[in-house]
């Protein structure tokens, strides 16, 4: 009995597992004593949130005694660590002194510093935004958009985010800054239709910007400033390009509308929808123009008001018929009427 307490006493379990039994000699080696008898140190990283880190942390915890000697195994059951299973004679501290090694080269590898970031993942990005951006709807860019993602996706893990948003938001806007100067120097007679042209350019652009860096939208726009990425692109193209040139278009539009198909009627749904769309409140600008695109803008009927319906009607008729549209021959009977 006082051998069986002598032996058992040798066993220091930390409730934790962390300790490796010698077979040959049946001694007990704390793995924790040996790992702080080493002299060199792991530099402290920041958290990274990747499956690599997890793994790091937990090769601190990690040993496992068997008949023929102790190996250390991986806490990640698929694998087991080739540096420390290379001979099951190997003393704790060698192995401990191979593991120290190999987890700080793994730290090394996965973080990401500024300069990092700078140097070779925001260009890549912003190559890609470019491309997003002035792309034409008839032309097939080859763009990797996994490969988009797992950048964004990295940056954000390695705690870049608010610098990611930054640049993102900085780029598009001074792209919306060259797009206004550009509508600046359209004649009238364009402005409409190039208006038309740069506002779809850019909803389609956002179609694919937007979904790439859904990671950063889910994990610091919308966790930490409360908004939504595609909300905050929009606002962009309000502020730099409609805003600044819806004092010009109101006025061409509202003379389009007067004189039918001057432009393209799906050109003029699709403005109208899109100002109201960006700037509901500017529908009040000209209630007549938006009502004949956007429903349920005008007030409900109100049945003493049916004479001015009326007469708003006739006049529209007597319009088109100035422009060029008859009414046709009014005294012929319909069809069926004449069948019967």
């Amino acid at each position: 009995m006082e051998d069986m307490e002598e032996e058992s006493s040798g066993l220091n379990d930390d409730h934790n597992h962390n300790y490796c039994e010698n077979s040959a000699s049946g001694q007990v080696h704390n793995l924790r004593t040996e790992l702080s008898s080493e002299p060199q140190t792991l530099p402290v990283f920041p958290v990274l949130g990747t499956r690599e880190v997890a793994t790091q942390e937990n090769h601190a915890n990690i040993c496992s005694s068997s008949s023929s000697g102790s190996k250390f195994v991986d806490s990640d059951s698929s694998s087991v660590n080739s540096d420390t299973s290379e001979t099951d004679s190997a003393s704790p501290a060698s192995i401990a002194g191979k593991l120290t090694l190999n987890s700080a080269s793994k730290f090394l590898m996965n973080a990401m510093t500024e300069e990092d970031y700078r140097t070779t993942y925001w260009p890549n990005l912003e190559k890609a935004i470019d491309h997003l951006l002035i792309q034409n709807p008839m032309d097939h860019i080859s763009i990797s958009y996994e490969q988009i993602y797992s950048y964004v996706y990295k940056c954000v893990c390695q705690q870049h985010s608010e610098l990611l948003y930054k640049d993102l938001m900085l780029k598009i806007t001074t792209h919306l800054q060259q797009v206004s100067s550009d509508l600046q120097i359209v004649p009238p007679g364009n402005f409409i239709e190039y208006f038309n042209i740069a506002l779809t350019q850019y909803t389609d652009a956002l179609q694919c910007i937007v979904p790439v860096f859904i990671y950063m939208n889910k994990f610091y726009i919308e966790t930490k400033l409360n908004r939504h990425l595609r909300e905050d692109l929009m606002k962009l193209f309000t502020d730099h390009v409609a805003e600044k040139h819806v004092n010009t278009l109101i006025p061409l539009l509202l003379e389009a509308h007067s004189m039918p198909f001057q432009v393209r009627p799906s050109t003029m749904a699709s403005v109208v929808k899109g100002l109201y769309t960006l700037r509901p409140d500017w529908a009040h600008l000209a209630p007549a123009l938006f009502s004949g695109f956007i429903p349920q803008i005008n007030p409900p009927t109100v049945e003493s008001q049916l004479s001015d319906y009326a007469a708003h009607d006739q006049k529209l008729q007597m319009e088109l018929s100035l422009n060029g549209f008859p009414r046709g021959d009014q005294s012929r009977k319909r069809a069926s009427e004449e069948s019967a």
